[in-house]
C-alpha cells in the first residue's frame, strides 16, 4: 500500500509526546542543554582536520563549563549528567566523551570521596585542569579488578609510588594527552602496603602540563579510532610519587596518619567496586547518549524521506521516497523502538534515584541500569544504521552528521562496561536468584486479545520466564565439570532472558505512559507505537508462545496483518511525532539532508549553469 504522510503536526500532540519522552520537567531538566547546542559555538564546522576537531571539542567543553551554575552540582546530579549526554551526544560525540569523563568519572568520583580528604578542586571546577580516568589496561578491560598498575605506600615519604610493571599494565584509551590543556587523572592502581595487596583504589595523579607529560609519566597517542577524534592514549608510570592524600579513601579503605591501612570491607572486590561507583551513572549517561543519537538520525531520515522525490507510477508524478512501504515501514518501527528506548532510559534513571538505602534496592537498580544500557545502545545502533541506509550514500558523508553517529554507537556499546559482559553479569544474577513467577505470567483461562495491553504484558512476562527456565534446565543437565561448564551451558538462553527482561521493562514503561495520557491524538499516537513495539516482540516469539498455549493458531496467523496495519497507522504521523523530539532547528540545519533544499549544499558557484545564469541576468 502507499501511505499518505501527514506533515502537519498539532502543537498539543507534539508537546504532549515531548512530555512522554523527556518527563514533566522539560525546561528545568533539558532546557539549558537544548539552548546550548543551538548556539553558534556548537554549529557544525566545515573542512576541519581531526586535530582541529579535537581542539574544538575541548573549546566547547570550556564554553559548556562556563554556562554551569555549579560544575560540582552537575557532577553529583545523575539526572543532569544524563540530560547533558542526551543533547550533546548527537552534536559532538568527541565533546560528549571528554565531558562525560571530566564531570562524571573524574569530578564525580572526587566529590563522592570528598569527605575522607578535603581537596582544593577549584582547578577542576573551573577547568584550569581537565580531568580524566585511567582504569582499564591493555590486558585488563572488563576484569579491571585485576589491573596491575601498582601504588606502593612509602612510609618514609608518607605517600605512594605509582609504577607500571609491564606492557600489559599500560592504561588503555584515557584522553591523557595535553590536548585541550593540562590533565590530571584518577588512576586505578593496586594499593600495596607493608608487603600486603589491599586491592584496587583510585589515586589522584597530575599527568601533563600544557605541552608535555610530567616527569615519570609516559603518554602515547593510540592510532586513530573509528568516529569522532578523541586523544585516546596509552599511559604508563615510572616510579611516580604522590602524597598520601592522593588516595581516594573512605570506609572501603584508607591509610591513616600512622601509615596503617584499614578498611570496613574485607572483600577486595567490594572495595574496588566502591572506588569506581561512578561507572553506574556512566551507564545511565551512555544510554542517554544513545537515545539522543537515535532520535537525531531518525528525525533526519524522516525529513529526508519527505523531500527526496523519486519517479512515481507515472513519470509525470514523482513521489517522496517515504511514501513507499519499503521505506516508511522500517522508519515506523524505528520510531516505536526509539520511544521504547527513551521510556526504558527514564525508568532506569528513576529507579536509580529512588533505590533507597538498602543493599537489595541498590543492586536491583544497578542491574536495571546495566540491562537498559546494553539493550538501549544495541537498539540505538540498529536504528542509526537503518536510518543511515534509508538516506543512501549522502548519509555516508561526514557533513550530513550520521557517519559520526554510526561510529559513536559503537563507542557507547563498549564504554562503561562492554554490553555483552554487563548482560552476562545480569544474566548470572537473575539466573542464580530464586526463580520467581512474573506478576503477569499466570496463564489466561481463555485466549487473550492482541489489542489488550495487559494480555501483551503477560506474553512478554512469559517469554522472559521461558528463557530463564530453559537456562536453569540447561545448567542442571550440564556435565558437572565445574561452574564454567555449567555457566556455558546456560548462558545462551540466560542472555535471551535478559533481552526479554529489557523488552518487558520497556513495554511496561510504554503501558504506563499511555495510561497516563488523556484521551486524544497524543494518546492515540503513543498507543499505536506501543502496540507496534509489543507485537513485533510477540511475533518474534510466536512459536514459543503458541507451543505454550499462550497464543492460538488464528492469532499467530493474524499477527502479520495486525502489524502491517499498525505500521501504516504509525507511518502517516511520522513527521508529526518527530516534532516531539524537540531538536533545535539550528542543529538540524547543520545536516544538509535534513532540509528540503539539501541539493543546494552541493551547488558549484563556478559551474556552467551559474555562469549562464549570470550572463542571462546581465542581458
Amino acid at each position: 500500500m502507499t501511505a499518505t504522510i501527514d506533515s502537519i503536526a498539532t502543537e498539543s500532540t507534539a508537546d504532549t509526546l515531548k512530555g512522554v519522552l523527556f518527563g514533566s520537567n522539560f525546561h528545568q531538566e533539558h532546557g539549558s542543554w537544548r539552548r546550548l547546542i543551538a548556539t553558534e559555538p556548537f554549529r557544525r564546522p566545515a573542512d576541519r582536520t581531526p586535530d582541529e576537531r579535537l581542539s574544538l571539542a575541548y573549546e566547547r567543553l570550556k564554553i559548556l563549563n562556563s554556562t554551569l551554575d555549579s560544575a560540582a552540582g552537575t557532577a553529583t546530579d545523575p539526572r543532569a549528567l544524563a540530560a547533558l549526554h542526551e543533547w550533546i551526544g548527537p552534536v559532538d560525540p568527541a565533546l560528549t566523551t571528554v565531558a562525560g569523563i571530566h564531570y562524571n568519572l573524574f569530578l564525580g568520583s572526587l566529590l563522592d570521596h570528598h569527605g575522607d580528604t578535603r581537596r582544593d578542586l577549584s582547578d577542576f571546577l573551573r577547568l584550569r585542569r581537565i580531568g580524566t580516568f585511567l582504569c582499564t589496561e591493555v590486558a585488563h578491560g572488563n576484569d579491571a579488578v585485576a589491573v596491575e598498575t601498582t601504588a606502593t605506600y612509602d612510609r618514609a615519604r608518607d605517600g605512594f609510588v605509582l609504577h607500571t610493571p609491564h606492557s600489559g599494565a599500560q592504561k588503555f584509551m584515557p584522553n591523557a594527552s595535553p590536548a585541550g590543556g593540562p590533565k590530571t587523572g584518577l588512576v586505578a592502581a593496586r594499593l600495596l602496603a607493608d608487603g600486603a595487596d589491599h586491592g584496587v583504589y583510585l589515586f589522584l595523579v597530575p599527568l601533563t602540563d600544557e605541552v608535555r607529560p610530567l616527569p615519570g609519566v609516559r603518554v602515547r597517542r593510540l592510532p586513530a579510532r573509528l568516529g569522532s577524534p578523541v586523544d585516546h592514549c596509552l599511559t604508563s608510570f615510572d616510579q611516580v610519587f604522590v602524597e598520601r592524600e592522593a588516595l581516594l579513601g573512605g570506609e572501603h579503605g584508607r591509610v591513616g596518619d600512622n601509615g596503617e591501612f584499614s578498611s570496613a570491607m574485607g572483600n577486595r572486590r567490594r572495595r574496588f567496586l566502591t572506588s569506581i561507583g561512578r561507572v553506574t551513572i556512566g551507564k545511565i549517561s551512555m544510554s542517554a547518549c544513545a537515545v539522543g543519537a537515535a532520535r537525531a538520525t531518525l528525525a533526519v531520515a524522516v525529513r529526508y524521506g519527505g523531500h527526496r522525490y523519486i519517479s512515481g507510477p507515472r513519470a509525470t508524478q514523482p513521489v517522496p521516497v517515504i511514501a513507499h512501504r519499503s521505506h516508511h515501514g522500517p522508519l515506523a518501527e524505528a520510531m516505536a523502538t526509539v520511544f521504547a528506548m527513551s521510556l526504558l532510559h527514564r525508568r532506569a534513571l528513576d529507579r536509580w534515584e529512588a533505590q533507597g538505602g538498602t543493599a537489595t534496592g541498590r543492586a536491583e537498580a544497578e542491574r536495571l541500569v546495566a540491562v537498559a544500557k546494553g539493550w538501549i545502545t544495541w537498539r540505538a545502533r540498529a536504528v542509526i544504521v537503518e536510518c543511515r541506509e534509508r538516506c543512501g550514500a549522502q548519509a555516508l558523508l561526514e557533513h550530513n552528521g550520521m557517519a559520526d553517529l554510526v561510529a559513536g554507537a559503537e563507542g557507547v556499546i563498549t564504554a562503561e562496561g562492554d554490553n555483552l559482559a554487563i548482560h552476562a553479569k545480569a544474566a548470572a544474577e537473575m539466573l542464580f536468584a530464586a526463580p520467581q513467577t512474573s506478576p503477569d505470567s499466570t496463564p489466561d483461562a481463555e485466549p487473550g486479545d492482541l489489542a489488550d495491553p495487559r494480555f501483551l504484558g503477560r506474553l512478554h512476562a512469559h517469554v522472559e520466564d521461558l528463557w530463564f527456565a530453559r537456562a536453569r534446565a540447561r545448567m542442571s543437565g550440564a556435565r558437572n565439570d565445574g561452574p564454567l561448564d555449567r555457566w556455558n551451558a546456560a548462558s545462551g538462553p540466560a542472555l535471551r532472558g535478559v533481552e526479554a527482561h529489557a523488552h518487558r521493562q520497556a513495554a511496561e514503561a510504554y503501558a504506563q505512559a499511555v495510561a497516563g495520557l488523556p484521551e486524544g491524538p497524543a494518546r492515540d499516537r503513543l498507543a499505536e507505537l506501543q502496540r507496534l513495539f509489543a507485537l513485533r516482540w510477540v511475533d518474534r516469539n510466536s512459536g514459543d508462545l503458541l507451543a505454550a498455549g499462550r497464543l492460538t493458531v488464528d492469532q499467530v496467523n493474524t499477527l502479520p496483518d495486525v502489524v502491517e496495519r499498525l505500521v501504516a497507522d504509525v507511518a502517516v504521523h511520522l513527521p508529526a511525532v518527530v516534532e516531539s523530539f524537540a531538536l533545535p532547528e539550528e542543529v538540524l540545519a547543520d545536516w544538509p539532508i535534513a532540509g528540503a533544499d539539501y541539493a543546494d549544499a552541493y551547488d558549484d558557484p563556478e559551474a556552467a549553469w551559474q555562469t549562464a545564469a549570470t550572463t542571462e541576468g546581465e542581458r
